[in-house]
Order: C-alpha cells, then structure tokens, then sequence
C-alpha cells in the first residue's frame, strides 16, 4: 500500500515493532490462546513481553501509567494491533476507551480505585448501555433508573451486550437520574463494582454461534453503590458517552483496516499458490477483479479513517467524518474477508484458517457504535441541513 507521509520515522519504528510483537508472538498462539480462555496464563505471558518491550497501553497518558503515545500516532499503532482479534489484550488496548474516559471524568478516588489498575491490566471494565426492551440505537429511550436517597445510589434496570461483563471488575452504567430535565440531560453515568449485591449475570448471549464475546445479559435490583461512583457530573451521561464513543469509533476503524489487510494477504497468498484449471488462481480475471476491489475500498477507508483522526485530533466534532468511516468501513471489511473467503473455496469456510472466525466478528461491526442506518441518517441529515443554509461541499 502506499507510504503515508504523516508518520514519522520514530512512529514508523514503533508500528514496525508492534506488527513484530503481532505477527511473531500473538498470531501464532491465537489456536492457544482460544482455548486457554481470557485471562489466562498465555495471555499474561505476552502482557509481560509486551510490558518488556515498552509496548503496553501506549495510547493512554504516561501519568496514568501508558505509554504516552499522542492521538495520531496512536491511530496509526491500531491498523497493525488489529492484525489480530488477541493483540489488544495482549498490548493492553482493550481498555483504551474507558481508561480515557476515566481519565477525563474520573474523581481522585475514582482513578485511584479504577482508572490506574485498569491501565495496569489488574482489572477489566465493562460498559451498560443497551437494553433488551428499547432499540439500542437511540440511547434516550433507556429504561434503567438511578435514584439519590442523600447518600447512595440506587439502580434498577436491566441491560445486555454489556460486553465482558462476567470478567470485569465494574461496569459503567448509563441510567436515568433525571427524567424531569431536557432530554439529553435527563442521564448520568454511575460506576458500578460488579460484585456488588443485587447485580446480577443472567447469562453470556450466544452469538453467531460462539459466547466468545462475552456479551453479557446483566439485571440490577436495588443495587446501592456511594455517592462518589457518580462518574463526572449528573445529567453528563451523554456528553460521556460521546467522549468515550468518538476516538473509540476511529479506533476500531483502523483495527478493522488491519484486519482487512491480514485477510487481503491471505487471499493474495493462497491465489498465487492454488492451481485449478491449469494455471494459478493469480491469473484468474475473476480473482484479479477481488483484489483490486479490496486493495481499493482498503486505501479509501484507511484515508478516510485517518481524514476523521485528524479533524478530531484538531479540535473538530468530526460527526460527519466518523459517521462516513464507521458504516464505510464496516462494509469494506465484511467485502475484503468475504473475497478472501471465496478465493480460499471449502478452505476458508473452515477453522484451519482465521478467516470464519473475522467473517464473523466482521458482522458485529455494522450494529455495534451505532448501526451502519443511523451513521447515514447522521451524514445526511447534517451534510442536507449544511446545503440548505447555501454551503458548499467542503
């Protein structure tokens, strides 16, 4: 692909050794590490190579105990962490998106307690906001309550794919503090430990065939936690939101990049070395036709990505920019695995490639941070009201 001139030459060593730490030590212990389970001893030997190499949390501020890589170089580290489904555990990235937002609207007590064990790798977090009752995709429809009796937080209500859940030692949850107030100020965040009494796991959800997700059926009944678990100020549950979702979104958009270029070299690989019909698949038209097709929606969505990373980065709300990327890019990754899928024939429909298991996992991307409809009725809606007020494309 080509060279971007954005990075810097000390950016592109670190890329370089964290493609190394992906390719050398994640990748070929993913078999391992899928059967040794989340959390294993596997895992916390590649934690403590990557601590080794100076490699852990580098996204997050060196005060918290990150590695204190700024936003951009941090975007251009995640295509080649997205290498593979493991290596954000592995290097500490998992938690990424609640250890800023902790970072941002946590209390001294709180980051004490939190934020800097998160960072560390001693706990995991875990986020409640869907519910099984309202459509996930307007989050002002939440039903869960939190009530203030003067000294504690009181929560009912019942939320799923609160993802990692059954492994996490809290779980950030969005609830109604005020319904009185204006529609976007009626909602806070309040952390909850998940061993807290009334909290309770219904079940790990199945889905696509697999509970590997860990996305998780939770109920809370009259669960009480202190005044101090209020994370930031009442009635700021969605501005949270927002701070966490927005990086987070751009994140997972070059993670998915470097899925599509994994997914792109094994197809590109099994073409040049399959025969059928006398020649190899290389030379087939149809084929030739996939890869330039995926090369194409890879490099569009990568400037894309790194077109929203930037404006973010400077300031900007970036709603359109990150809008564009997150249903685009969850398309391109669902078309470059389902080509590489269909050059491989039975082969990659089975597990002795990773390809299934990405196809899968490719699905989620157009439902979870919003679904692919409403990041288009966002993107047309403010490019529409931008035309009606006479301004240009820009």
């Amino acid at each position: 692909m080509m060279t971007d001139p954005g990075m810097s030459e000390e950016l592109r060593e670190l890329r370089s050794r964290v493609r190394q730490f992906v390719d050398e030590e994640v990748i070929p212990a993913e078999a391992a590490l899928a059967a040794d389970g989340p959390g294993g001893p596997l895992m916390r030997s590649l934690q403590a190579s990557a601590k080794a190499q100076a490699l852990w949390a580098l996204g997050l501020p060196e005060e918290i105990g990150g590695g204190g890589l700024p936003f951009m170089p941090y975007v251009y580290v995640n295509e080649v962490i997205g290498r593979s489904e493991f290596a954000i555990e592995a290097l500490g990235t998992a938690q990424t998106q609640d250890s800023l937002m902790l970072h941002l609207f946590a209390s001294p007590s709180q980051r004490e307690r939190f934020l800097l064990p998160l960072v560390n790798g001693d706990i995991l977090p875990s986020v409640g906001m869907t519910e099984p009752e309202v459509a996930g995709s307007d989050p002002t429809q939440v039903r869960t309550t939190a009530h203030f009796d003067g000294e504690e937080w009181i929560l009912n209500g019942h939320k799923w794919f609160t993802t990692g859940a059954d492994r996490a030692a809290f779980t950030t949850v969005f609830a109604r503090t005020d319904p009185e107030a204006d529609r976007y100020r009626q909602f806070s965040m309040i952390i909850v430990p998940t061993d807290t009494p009334g909290y309770e796991i219904v079940r790990v959800i199945p889905t696509m065939g697999s509970t590997s997700g860990h996305h998780c059926e939770i109920r809370l009944t009259n669960v009480r936690v202190p005044a101090e678990n209020l994370l930031g100020d009442r009635g700021d549950g969605f501005v949270i939101a927002q701070k966490r979702l927005g990086p987070g979104r751009i994140f997972h958009c070059m993670r998915w990049l470097g899925q599509a270029q994994r997914a792109f070299e094994l197809m590109c690989a099994h073409a040049l070395r399959r025969q059928a019909f006398g020649s190899p698949l290389a030379e087939k038209g149809a084929v030739q036709t996939f890869i330039a097709d995926s090369a194409a929606e890879i490099q569009a969505t990568r400037l894309m990505t790194l077109d929203a990373a930037r404006a973010l980065d400077a300031g900007r709300e970036a709603r359109v920019e990150i809008s564009l990327i997150k249903f685009y890019g969850a398309q391109m990754l669902h078309n470059v695995i389902d080509r590489a899928i269909q050059v491989h024939g039975a082969l990659g429909v089975s597990a002795d490639t990773p390809l299934e298991k990405m196809y899968r996992d490719a699905r989620y991307g157009r439902i979870y941070d919003g679904p692919d409809e409403v990041h288009r009725m966002v993107v047309a809606q403010r490019l529409l009201r931008d035309y009606a007020r006479g301004a240009p494309w820009s």
